[in-house]
């Protein structure tokens, strides 16, 4: 397995793994009191937008040449870091 392609299999894994802490943060909206929904909708927003940014930084990823992948490679990474980062502050903030 070609590391672009083994890079690419973990950033999926990734995204799925959010997938799966979105949906957690977005049950625990649903049960939050009335103050704090608006709160965490508005976190919940951009949380999926930060995702729907990783995904499309993945798909360009995976276009990219053999040659090119490299350059984008830290991109990719550096939005992991910050939706990662994100996602454990939401978390946290809305702690039970």
């Amino acid at each position: 397995m070609s590391s672009k392609h083994a890079f690419v299999e973990q950033l999926k894994s990734r995204l799925d793994e959010w997938d799966d802490d979105l949906a957690q943060l977005e049950a625990q909206m649903h049960e939050a009191e009335e103050e704090l929904k608006i709160a965490f909708e508005e976190r919940l927003a951009l949380l999926r937008q930060q995702r729907g940014e990783a995904a499309a930084k993945l798909e360009h990823l995976q276009q990219a040449a053999d040659e090119a992948w490299e350059d984008l490679k830290e991109g990719a990474e550096s939005a992991w870091v910050s939706i990662r980062a994100a996602i454990d502050k939401a978390r946290q903030e809305f702690k039970d």
